[in-house]
């Protein structure tokens, strides 16, 4: 059977914290692993004191810089193959609802929605993935871009066997009243649990690595799961339970 695992997502630093260990362990075991990025996370807020000025209206750097996080993250997941949404710079981080980057001409929650998921279908024309990764409807946590990337991943949905939502607060720390998706599968990730810790090392504008836990720009400790989950949301049930392919012939 062929073994192609595609993952949809809004910004470099999504991939590693919802779904690197994921990643890692299916390259590991020879199956073909796509990333698409939808932006280049222009809008993220930054940690390190001295980097600060990346992210500034005048520099405007953050993406760039960030572009070279995610490259430095893939390696150390063994991920190979990684396209960008439009081509690199094609779509700009959103931020948040009411935010002035909202009003950007190239933001991504904002941009022309069939021209995003005609870029995303040729893309999945290109792998032609078994298997379909991405956020819920809420995306996660709530982001624009987030919401977006499920709805244009949605809207090509049909091109995989199996499509799975991140079953997970995305990387934040989720309201009190935030949906939360029931947990179909559950990948167990201890054997590439070094890989994923490194590959979040590597976005040391964004997060902050301290094992067994890691922090955002808000400081709030999170665990660093031996586990990573998954909502099945089209495609057979069986054999799903511990792996994305599990019972796919």
């Amino acid at each position: 059977m062929s073994r192609r695992l595609m993952l949809v997502h809004a910004h470099p630093d999504d991939e590693t914290i919802t779904t690197g260990g994921t990643m890692a362990r299916y390259v590991a075991e020879g199956a073909e692993v796509v990333l698409v990025t939808c932006t280049l996370g222009e809008e993220g807020e930054i940690i390190p004191p001295e980097l600060a000025g990346l992210g500034s209206w005048a520099a405007d750097q953050l993406g760039g810089y960030r572009s070279g996080e995610l490259s430095a993250a893939l390696r150390e997941l063994g991920v190979t193959e990684h396209r960008y949404l439009g081509g690199i710079g094609g779509w700009r981080d959103s931020g948040m609802a009411g935010t002035p980057a909202a009003e950007h001409p190239r933001a991504f929650a904002g941009g022309a929605f069939e021209d995003q998921v005609l870029q995303l279908q040729v893309l999945v024309d290109e792998v032609r993935p078994d298997v379909l990764v991405t956020y819920n409807s809420f995306g996660g946590y709530g982001h624009p871009d987030h919401v977006r990337a499920h709805e244009i991943t949605m809207a090509v949905a049909d091109s995989a066997t199996r499509v799975f939502h991140i079953a997970a607060g995305g990387g934040a720390v989720l309201p009190p009243d935030a949906p939360v998706n029931e947990i179909t599968t559950t990948i167990d990730i201890r054997p590439r649990l070094d890989a994923k810790i490194a590959a979040l090392r590597a976005h040391a504008t964004q997060v902050a690595v301290h094992p067994p836990e890691f922090a955002l720009s808000n400081g709030v400790a999170q665990p660093i799961g031996e586990a990573e989950y998954f909502t099945l949301v089209r495609g057979p049930r069986e054999g799903a339970e511990t792996d994305l392919f599990g019972g796919l012939a």
